[in-house]
This record gives structure tokens, C-alpha cells and sequence, in this order.
């Protein structure tokens, strides 16, 4: 029989320090204070540590962002709906970014993502999955360039744009008690942190996973750490368009704040934790995931309720990031199935016997 922590209400409320194992009591710290404002304008402080280098002119290949500076003036109209490329060798604006692979651009132009421009081959012009978007997105401003391959791979450095990329805006964040107030509407959500991931790649797949199996949004930090970035939208294969993202200046205030809307608090942790299937995770849950190399820091582990780990067998010491999320976010969904009545296999049993 598994234990399921009760929330109990104490007179002492100032003694909320170190995480708690299964069976202990948990105390909020100072439920009366009021967090920290967030960052009222994300977008100018999106992707922070973004310094784009010089175009070399005689070497265009050493920068694979350039795009066309002036898309009106230098290109062609070849029909009512596409135009030719230009050949300006302008860099792509601090404030923009690419996005490539058919997938990430048709999840981008079906939830109508703000795309200054869109560059696609000619074959994949015609195919039924995007002629209607493109349509769509042409109609709210975008302007859209009909190209050869070679130049996708030149706008792309070589990467598998598998024949469309576009230029987008930086990604639009939400604040924290917006994503708060999403929530309710959902029952016994699931929120992830990540506490210093600077991987884009991590990133990027911890979103896909925990869009794909049910969470509700994600919070990061604002600083020493990864943003939203192309290759995150990549890596993330289009969850972020149906995906909440929000960013914060602190990030343990952040966690109180999630406490006192009604949240318990999980931390991954390699020491000093409980196996993650010896946890009973019921109601609103945040699931904290560590640093590449750091993991979780005491500063955030002393705002978790509880640590739990993933039990290894091997002399591997520790799981990627994102892999340790997919495999946490698994076993709490896993958990909540086994509790959910089937009406469906009730019928099909009754019919049996």
C-alpha cells in the first residue's frame, strides 16, 4: 500500500527548508507573501545570450541565417501567390528566427505563428497539406519565396529543412499566474520547471514529451538558461505551438507561487530522494527537472516538497535531462491511468463472463 502525502495545515509556517520525504508534513513558506512581479516584457529579453556574428561575404556558407533584408524591393512577383527569392546577403534581425522541416512549419502556419517570411521548394508548393496555409498566411502579410533546394540548405547551413523554412518572430511567453489560471480548467494538472537546462536540444525534447503525454505548460528561468530558440521549436517538433511556456526572473519564487495555488512540488535528485514508482503523485503536480551537469540546486531543492530519482541498474551514474523527464512524466501518468475507471474494458469483461 502506497503512502500519499496529506497536506496539513500548522500554526508554524516559517520552517519550510529542506524537502520532505513521502510520509513528512509540508509546510508553505510565508503563504502571505506576494511574489515577485514577472517579467512584464518577455519578448525583449527573449533568447539573451544571442550574439550573432559578421557575415563574411566571400564565405556566405559561414553564416546560415541570412535572409533577404528588403523582401519587397529585390524579389518578383512570379504568380498571385509566391515570388522569387532575392539575393540581398543581409543577416536575419536580433529580433527574428528560423524555423525549418515540414513538420515545425506546418504546425507553425495551422495555428496562424506570426512569419515574416516563408521560403519553400516548388514541389512542396503543391502539395494539399500546406497550399491552403500558405494561402492563409500570404493573405496576413507573410511574404513568401518559391526557391531551389540549394538555397534552403544555404539559409539552413546544410540541415534537413526537408524543403520549407521560416522566419518567425521571437517566441511570445506567457507570465506564470496566466499559466496558473490555464490550469484550473484541468484536473489534477501537471506543470514542468526546468532548473538551468542551457541544451537547446534538452529543451526542446523535454517540451515535445511533455506535450505528448499531457502536461499543461512549462516554466523556465530567465537567466543561465536556454530560451526559446530555433532549434528548440525544431527539437520540439511543432508541441510548442499547442504548448504554454512561461518565463520567470526567479525561479524559487516562481515555485512558491505554484505552492500557493495548490501545486506539490517534485524534484528530480540522485541523492536523499525516493524512487519515483514508490511515489504516490496525486493532485496538481510541478515537476522540477536539474541542469545538464548541476542538477537540481539547493536552492531549489529546498523549495521542493519532495525528491524523487529513477533507480539505475547499470554503471551509467546519471540520465540525460530530457530522458529523466520523459521517464518521471511517464510513471505519474502511468500512476493516474491505473486509477482511471475504463468504462469501455468494464463492458467488454462483463460481456466475457
Amino acid at each position: 500500500m502506497q503512502n500519499k502525502p496529506k497536506k496539513v495545515k500548522t500554526s508554524n509556517e516559517s520552517n519550510r527548508g529542506q524537502p520532505v520525504k513521502i510520509q513528512g508534513k509540508r509546510v508553505i513558506t510565508n503563504p502571505t507573501h506576494n511574489p515577485r512581479k514577472i517579467d512584464s516584457n518577455p519578448i525583449s529579453v527573449a533568447n539573451p545570450t544571442r550574439n550573432p556574428k559578421k557575415i563574411d561575404v566571400a564565405n556566405p556558407t559561414r553564416n546560415p541565417r541570412k535572409i533577404d533584408s528588403n523582401p519587397i524591393a529585390n524579389s518578383r512577383q512570379q504568380n498571385s501567390n509566391f515570388s522569387q527569392p532575392s539575393v540581398s546577403t543581409q543577416p536575419i534581425e536580433e529580433d527574428s528566427d528560423l524555423i525549418y522541416g515540414r513538420h515545425p512549419v506546418l504546425s507553425a502556419l495551422k495555428n496562424q505563428r506570426n512569419l515574416n517570411r516563408l521560403w519553400i521548394t516548388t514541389r512542396l508548393r503543391y502539395d494539399p497539406s500546406f497550399h491552403h496555409f500558405l494561402l492563409q498566411a500570404k493573405e496576413n502579410g507573410t511574404v513568401i519565396d518559391e526557391v531551389e533546394p540549394k538555397r534552403l540548405d544555404y539559409l539552413t547551413n546544410g540541415a534537413n529543412h526537408q524543403g520549407v523554412a521560416a522566419q518567425v518572430a521571437p517566441y511570445a511567453y506567457i507570465e506564470l499566474p496566466e499559466l496558473i489560471e490555464q490550469t484550473k480548467a484541468v484536473t489534477d494538472p501537471v506543470i514542468v520547471v526546468a532548473d538551468g537546462i542551457t541544451d537547446p536540444h534538452n529543451l526542446g525534447a523535454i517540451i515535445r514529451t511533455a506535450e505528448a503525454i499531457g502536461a499543461q505548460g512549462l516554466v523556465i528561468p530567465q537567466r543561465r538558461a536556454s530560451g526559446i530558440t530555433s532549434t528548440v521549436m525544431k527539437v520540439a517538433a511543432g508541441a510548442l505551438e499547442n504548448f504554454a511556456v512561461a518565463r520567470v526572473v526567479n525561479l524559487s519564487r516562481a515555485l512558491e507561487e505554484l505552492k500557493e495555488a495548490g501545486f506539490w512540488i517534485y524534484g528530480t535528485a540522485a541523492s536523499g530522494s525516493e524512487p519515483v514508482h514508490t511515489v504516490n503523485f496525486t493532485g496538481p503536480i510541478v515537476l522540477v527537472i536539474g541542469s545538464e551537469g548541476e542538477g537540481l540546486s539547493m536552492l531549489t531543492q529546498r523549495s521542493c516538497d519532495f525528491l524523487v530519482s529513477i533507480p539505475l541498474q547499470g554503471k551509467t551514474p546519471s540520465l540525460n535531462a530530457s530522458v529523466a523527464a520523459g521517464m518521471t512524466l511517464y510513471e505519474i501518468y502511468r500512476q493516474r491511468s491505473l486509477n482511471t475507471l475504463h468504462l469501455d474494458k468494464l463492458q467488454k469483461i462483463s460481456l466475457k463472463k
